[in-house]
């Protein structure tokens, strides 16, 4: 009778090769989310999958859950990176501030602690924004709106509103001062959002679509002109323009109606005299007429970016700021920058406001595309606002757009622009994670 072969006589009966990896296996400890020591052994279990390169086939390895991120985390560092950026050239740009009798109160550090309370604040606004879905924020897009105009009314009391300059466009809280232009811009935009959804049916129909819409703007632009703000007003037509366009309203008549707004703008210009004076300080801002009077910012912020050349001055080594240019650390801060990061620091951060508004923008075509064409409109909108101001600042301090009053976003000082920035950032970064939470199969 044969006798059956023990489990020594097969475990030495075994290939080298399996030895040697039966050798290893024992050796090898158990590597969480991949089980090596089993992949040596030859061994197995039903999640492992083979994969065949060339003509080998290798054992594949156990399937590991893979962690997905709840929202765009580059789009967030891109504006943390803006914020933080902002916050140094706030404090270079006015460090020598006190200096000046007008600030002879201050501490060299009141401006960037204002800014950087702000900014704290700001974040807290953001993060509570991020809780509330899209739908929420659709409800209250009309509410929002009514509140922005009795702010917008409230600016103009006399008593209640803060004027700077000639103009009265803030309201003070103690600790910020609070410029309901810049909510105008949030509400405009989430009720242009909603208003598209509701009229989806009549969007070819122009005049049914848009006279409602043009009425709203129109008031509130009345409102603004009346601060005067007219830096605010265009930002906001641009955004509802943008939404209308973007939400399908017959092209042929959107383009009239374009033709007809920057008609406006000329005529709103010619009317005015001191609006007409930045205009030819603008053509030729270096004239004996103009660069002690309209010309007078323009052309210091020139002389930074030519003192700054490729690779600027150095941190902190502007002369400009030391009161040559008037507002260095609001509308002009991002000649300062040009003059200590020189072209190269303006070249990368022209890129950083390309790519946050070319991903706003995708983020806002990815939930169109998901049949979420309000949160889609909206996200859009917060692009068109960020890209457009920033334009508008990056070529006013460039000498390419005449003068104009707005801020560079997330950079410049000012509590409310920074505060409302983040907070409609906040409500793109909701729009994503709700964008991946129907693209995993789960609800908004």
């Amino acid at each position: 009778m044969k006798k059956k072969p023990t489990a020594a006589a097969k475990k030495n009966s075994a290939p080298w090769g399996a030895r040697l990896r039966g050798a290893l296996a024992g050796m090898l400890p158990r590597w969480p989310g991949r089980d090596l020591a089993g992949a040596l052994a030859g061994g197995g279990s039903r999640d492992d999958l083979p994969v065949r390169l060339s003509n080998r086939t290798y054992a594949g390895t156990r399937n590991v859950a893979v962690r997905e991120l709840g929202f765009d985390q580059p789009l967030l560092w891109v504006v943390v990176a803006l914020l933080a950026w902002g916050l140094v050239m706030v404090y270079s740009a006015s460090i020598a501030l006190p200096d000046n009798p007008r600030f002879s109160s201050y501490a060299h550090t009141h401006f960037v602690l204002r800014h950087g309370i702000s900014m704290v604040i700001g974040v807290v606004a953001a993060m509570v924004a991020f809780q509330f879905p899209m739908r929420s924020w659709e409800k209250m897009a009309p509410w929002l709106f009514a509140v922005a105009l009795v702010l917008l009314v409230i600016v103009l009391i006399p008593f209640i509103g803060r004027g700077v300059n000639g103009a009265r466009r803030w309201i003070s809280l103690g600790i910020m001062n609070f410029q309901p232009s810049e909510l105008a811009k949030l509400a405009v935009l989430l009720y242009a959002a909603s208003y598209m959804v509701r009229k989806m049916e009549v969007k070819e129909r122009f005049f049914h679509a848009v006279a409602p819409m043009a009425v709203a703007v129109g008031v509130v632009g009345m409102l603004l002109l009346a601060e005067p703000d007219m830096g605010a007003f265009m930002v906001i037509v641009v955004i509802a323009m943008g939404i209308l366009f973007l939400g399908g309203v017959n092209a042929r008549m959107f383009f009239l109606m374009a033709l007809v707004v920057v008609a406006a703008f000329a005529l709103m210009v010619m009317t005015s005299d001191f609006r007409r004076q930045r205009v030819f300080a603008y053509l030729d801002p270096w004239s004996v007429e103009h660069a002690l009077g309209k010309g007078y910012q323009l052309s210091h912020s020139l002389i930074a970016f030519g003192r700054g050349e490729i690779f600027g001055v150095g941190l902190g080594g502007s002369v400009e700021k030391l009161h040559w240019l008037p507002e260095a650390h609001t509308d002009f801060l991002l000649a300062v920058i040009g003059e200590e990061f020189g072209l190269l620091g303006v070249v990368v951060l022209i890129a950083l406001f390309l790519w946050l508004t070319r991903r706003i923008m995708h983020i806002g075509r990815q939930a169109i595309a998901l049949d979420q064409v309000f949160s889609g409109l909206v996200a859009q909108g917060v692009g068109l606002w960020m890209g457009f101001q920033a334009f508008i600042n990056i070529g006013v301090n460039l000498g390419a757009l005449p003068t104009k009053g707005l801020t560079l976003p997330l950079m410049s000082y000012g509590g409310s622009a920074i505060l409302l920035n983040l907070v409609a950032l906040s409500i793109v970064l909701r729009v994503d994670y709700e964008n991946r939470q129907m693209m995993k199969g789960g609800r908004s």
